[in-house]
């Protein structure tokens, strides 16, 4: 398996590993051949891994890839999330107060260099860090609270941060890491099951309204759960139940993230599954897995900062620009003009380092294909917003205005070649609940995009099954509880 390591300045990586890469982030996200590498095995050593900058984006696209990559994007927010930190201090409450007990100060820095520390007293604790986060490079704070030793923080550390008097150990480490062919991964009444059902009573356009969610709780209790309404406030209960439900919108840079997160590690039941949201919320990710994938798109070009020039050329007028993590048509904008397309670039740059620029197709309407466990649930046809060229029209000032029409169909009413499409998508997402946006022109297919968290509102889409949707749903939801 080829390996490659990507660092911010590849020059300053002062050792050879035989058959390994050493690059940039942008020679590794740019480059068609490290797209094109199927089996390969990513070392992210970025200095930067905050939400989308171009460090995550390295352990996103690799992942859309199908590279193995450490760290993953899912370890990287596992670090910034507070909860999943202290989480991991109470279980591994045991060997911290061993390790430390002879320390006398009130802090103590623990440096894991490739799952090592430069002291051998350590290593059981190092390694075990980095079991859990798969992070080459950690830096963990601990504090003594007069009684007992916690971790405060565990975070990456910068290539360049290591103290030189560390490198030589770093080195010999380093050289021994990437020679390995395995790389260690961490391995929870009267009712039948505990459901929570997560949603958010302050959102104006919930991915299921309240009539739906009084029908999932009904299929629910039919299927013996006890079951409970929950919001982001909650989370400190996740353990609390045996599933989890997310009835409100997602996003990677969210509570819904975390909540999903917890809950997979406490070892729920959930849908969304964290890795669904990771995987659908991004359009780049999307971008990248369905061209790997040659399955149909528009026309799409990933922009950065160096590309942005020409890419007007490439697509033409009008185009449709895309915030990675927009939602519900909202961070996504047509431009009809270079001028106007510089200045929304330059705007949308300032929340991402990439973005989706993308061909514009217009049509009356998308087709919805609504997906459990690679099985079709149903199917849609959504019809634009008055006046608009899509579902959904924000900017409207008459209420009624804001979405158009909509039909529902019986499967075999539905052309092949949509449902085809819908599922080879979502067959490179995982076995959720999905819906996937398709257009149809010209009896030629594509996939807009593949949402992890679609709507299933009463009188939409459950007008052909009525409660055998919310039955099929919870049935499928809690086949997947480990009893």
């Amino acid at each position: 398996m080829k390996k490659i390591i990507v660092i911010n300045h590849p020059h300053k990586w002062n050792f050879e590993i035989s058959d390994v890469d050493v690059v940039s982030p942008k020679t590794y996200l740019e480059s068609e051949t490290y797209a094109k590498m199927k089996n390969a095995r990513v070392f992210n050593l970025c200095f930067d891994y905050a939400y989308q900058t171009r460090g995550y984006y390295v352990s996103l696209l690799a992942a859309a890839r199908g590279q193995k990559v450490i760290p993953s994007v899912k370890n990287i927010l596992d670090l910034k999330a507070q909860a999943i930190v202290k989480s991991i201090s109470e279980a591994e409450d045991d060997l911290i107060q061993k390790k430390l007990k002879h320390i006398r100060s009130k802090e103590f820095v623990l440096s894991v260099y490739f799952g090592r520390n430069i002291s051998p007293q350590y290593d059981k604790l190092a390694h075990v860090l980095y079991k859990l986060f798969q992070a080459p490079l950690l830096r963990a704070r601990f504090i003594f609270d007069g009684k007992k030793w916690e971790i405060q923080s565990v975070k990456t550390i910068p290539f360049k941060e290591i103290p030189e008097h560390h490198l030589d150990f770093v080195y010999d480490t380093a050289k021994n890491y990437f020679t390995l062919k395995r790389y260690d991964k961490a391995k929870v009444e009267k009712f039948k099951y505990d459901l929570a059902i997560l949603v958010n009573p302050d959102e104006s356009e919930p991915p299921s309204n309240k009539k739906a969610i009084s029908n999932f709780v009904d299929a629910a209790e039919k299927q013996g759960c006890y079951v409970e309404l929950i919001t982001k406030e909650d989370y400190s209960r996740i353990g609390e139940f045996d599933a989890l439900f997310i009835r409100e919108t997602t996003a990677v840079n969210h509570y819904t993230y975390r909540m999903s997160r917890r809950a997979q590690r406490e070892g729920l039941a959930v849908i969304d599954s964290p890795e669904s949201i990771l995987r659908c919320a991004n359009k780049v990710y999307l971008a990248e897995l369905l061209s790997q994938n040659k399955i149909a798109t528009p026309k799409t070009i990933i922009i950065h900062s160096e590309n942005v020039k020409g890419v007007e050329n490439k697509l033409g007028f009008p185009c449709v620009l895309k915030l990675p993590d927009s939602s519900f048509s909202q961070g996504v904008v047509k431009v009809d003009t270079p001028e106007e397309m510089k200045i929304k670039v330059r705007q949308m740059m300032k929340v991402s380092e990439l973005i989706i620029a993308q061909e514009f197709m217009p049509t009356n309407y998308d087709w919805r294909v609504g997906v459990l466990n690679n099985k079709v649930l149903f199917v849609c046809k959504y019809y634009m917003a008055k006046d608009h060229w899509q579902i959904y029209n924000w900017g409207s000032k008459n209420k009624n205005d804001i979405t158009g029409n909509f039909d529902i169909f019986e499967i075999d009413q539905v052309p092949p070649q949509v449902i085809d499409i819908a599922l080879k998508g979502t067959k490179l997402i995982g076995n959720g609940l999905y819906g996937v946006d398709v257009k149809e022109v010209d009896g030629k297919v594509m996939i807009i995009e593949i949402n992890d968290n679609p709507n299933i509102d009463a009188g939409i889409e459950d007008s052909l099954l009525h409660e055998k949707i919310y039955d099929t749903v919870i049935e499928y939801l809690l086949s997947l509880v480990v009893r």
